[in-house]
Parts: C-alpha cells; structure tokens; sequence
C-alpha cells in the first residue's frame, strides 16, 4: 500500500481529538497542526504521535495549505478533529491504495450527527467533501470557510462514509458559527458592494424554505426544523456584517 499521512487541525478539540486519532491508526504518518489549544488536546495526541506543529490560525484553507508540504508522504488524508474514519471506508482506502490509482483525489460522503441525532435529510444528504489527496496535485482555495480541494488531476469516488458530528455543545457551536458567519461575511463581500432588504429578509426566509422543505428537513423531526432555522439566522446575521464591513467596521475574526 502506498503510504499515507493523515493531517488533523486542532483548537481546543479534547472531546474529540482521541476518537479521530484512534480511527486512522493505521497509517503511516499523523500529524497533528494545532493553533495552540489551552485544553487537553494536546496531552491526548501525544499518546499517539509525536508529530505535532503548532501555528497561529489565520483560516482553515491557509492552516491546511501550510501543513500540506510538511508531511512525509504523497498521500495526504484530512481529517478535521470533529470527524472519523468509518471501518468501511478505512477498508476502501487501504485496498485502492493497495492496488494503485491513476486518481490525484477522491471524494467521500459524510455522514453528520447533530444534537445526537444521525441527519438523513435537512440538504445533508448529498454533503461530500475531498479528504483523500496527493499533495503534489492538490491545494486548498483561498477562502475563509469552506474551502474545497483544487485539482489538476482526475478525482474518484468512494462508497465508505466519513463520520462527522459538528455538535459538541450548544455554546461551542452558537461561538464556532459567530466566526464562521463573519469569516463568511469577508468572503463575500469582495463581490458585494451593497446589502440590502434581499439580502436581510428574502434570503434568510428562503435558505429556511430550502432547508426545511425542498432539503427535506421536515423528515429529521425536530433537529431538521432547528437546523433549517439556524442555517437562515446564519445567512441574516452573515448580511448584516457584511453591511458593517461595507460602512468601515473591523469585525474580529480569530479562534
């Protein structure tokens, strides 16, 4: 098999640092890009690996693309400290590893839990993301939140599922979204130069829509309808800092 590296970016992620840790024991290098945690992340990792570098967060593609370069082995498994490798994807990964690939990346889907509860609908259903890359062909885009892999070679797909629980606690997760709403907010307004009642009231109503209805959302039950609420709330607080971005105001963006 071809040998792997797997990066798992860290702050404060001792609730979930072992259990990603102890789902890629099996490859050839961890490493652990830590934005120098005040917790027990740390104490936990070096359990397991000695491989760890720490470094100011300035957004999650520019944490990635930094560390990307410094492991050991093409092959580069990312994997967010909130995620695990199921049993059947670990399996798919080692036998095409095995067995050789002309692909530069794959795709895999998620499969995401929150509030304890497994989401089958709310637009979760077809949420895939690239972890599985070679860091010759591969980087992430500049872009505060939701960077994705770009590729110069050709990508694959995989059946096995990525574990993802996003939901540590209902005061970690409102803290982690206030970032990620203004992380988004700079994001977008480098393509928008004005925000007006579009912005504030029609798309947060049609985010829920969208969510809650076309999204299915309604057949996760009750954790569908916080969610698809929560997601409009999001786009409506995103619009109103891009507003105060546009008018002079230095909105704080760090962990």
């Amino acid at each position: 098999m071809e040998k792997v590296t797997v990066i798992i970016p860290t702050f404060n992620e001792e609730d979930n640092i072992e259990r990603a840790i102890k789902s890629v024991l099996w490859a050839n290098e961890i490493m652990i890009v830590d934005s120098f945690s005040s917790d027990k992340t740390l104490e936990i990792a070096r359990k397991y690996t000695n491989f760890i570098l720490q470094r100011e967060y300035i957004n999650s593609a520019s944490q990635k693309n930094w560390a990307i370069p410094q492991a050991s082995h093409s092959w580069i498994l990312l994997l967010d400290a909130d995620e695990w490798v199921s049993p059947e994807l670990e399996k798919e990964i080692k036998e095409t590893l095995a067995n050789g690939c002309r692909e530069s990346a794959f795709w895999m889907n998620r499969r995401n839990h929150f509030m304890g509860k497994r989401l089958r609908f709310s637009g979760f259903q077809r949420d895939a993301v690239i972890r599985l890359f070679r860091k010759e062909n591969c980087r992430y885009q500049d872009l505060n939140v939701h960077s994705e892999i770009v590729t110069t070679g050709k990508v694959g797909y995989f059946k096995g599922k990525l574990m993802h629980n996003t939901y540590k606690s209902l005061d970690h997760f409102l803290r982690k979204n206030d970032r990620y709403t203004t992380w988004a907010a700079y994001d977008k307004v480098k393509k928008t130069q004005k925000i007006t009642f579009f912005h504030l009231l029609i798309k947060p109503i049609y985010r829920f829509i969208k969510h809650y209805f076309l999204h299915l959302g309604i057949l996760d039950g009750k954790v569908g309808f916080i969610l698809s609420w929560y997601y409009s709330y999001y786009v409506f607080i995103r619009s109103v800092k891009m507003m105060r971005i546009l008018e002079g105001e230095k909105l704080s963006h760090t962990l």
